[in-house]
């Protein structure tokens, strides 16, 4: 797909994120000349054609008072990830589950969900909810709390500016 002026101008306004408001697409459509509807339309064929690769929400938990954030992960039998994954992914303290390749002999665990909570007890407490609720019983798996928070924002997809030639400059 070939991206033009306008949708240059669309992916520069969403490269900081949505507007927190009721309505994000029309707040940006109202920003670039577009109505919520072409906003909406122009993000679906750029995400389908992949121009855009991937378009969610980035949450920020230590701002919403979730102190406790652990990568949780299982060693499941490949034919069964799909639909353990779903039963993960279904319960509402997890924000991301996917799949990812072992790397063995050091690492068994192929998949994995972040999990959320006020404090570790609370985390641990959704993690042996989930073991139970999956069906996981004793299948191997491991919890890595965060220690430290890094910078998280969305991508970025529009060219830098060029600098600015200083007068006199060759």
């Amino acid at each position: 797909m070939l991206i033009d002026a306008t949708d240059e101008a669309l992916l520069a306004a969403i490269s900081d994120g949505l507007p927190l408001v009721a309505t994000p697409y029309a707040a940006i459509g109202d920003g670039i000349g577009l109505s919520e509807a072409e906003v909406i339309s122009r993000l679906r064929a750029m995400v389908e054609s992949g121009v855009i690769k991937r378009f969610g929400v980035i949450v920020r938990h230590h701002e919403l008072g979730f102190a406790a954030n652990a990568m949780v992960v299982w060693d499941i039998e490949d034919t069964c990830v799909p639909e353990i994954g779903e039963a993960i992914a279904a319960n509402p303290c997890v924000t991301l589950c996917y799949e990812r390749p072992r790397r063995l002999p050091d690492w068994p665990y192929n998949l994995f969900a972040m999990i959320h909570g006020r404090d570790r007890d609370a985390v641990l407490g959704k993690v042996a909810e989930i073991n139970r609720t999956a069906g996981l019983g004793s299948r191997p798996n491991d919890v890595l709390f965060s220690l430290r928070r890094f910078k998280q924002r969305g991508a970025h997809y529009c060219r830098p500016a060029a600098p600015a030639l200083r007068r006199g400059a060759a």
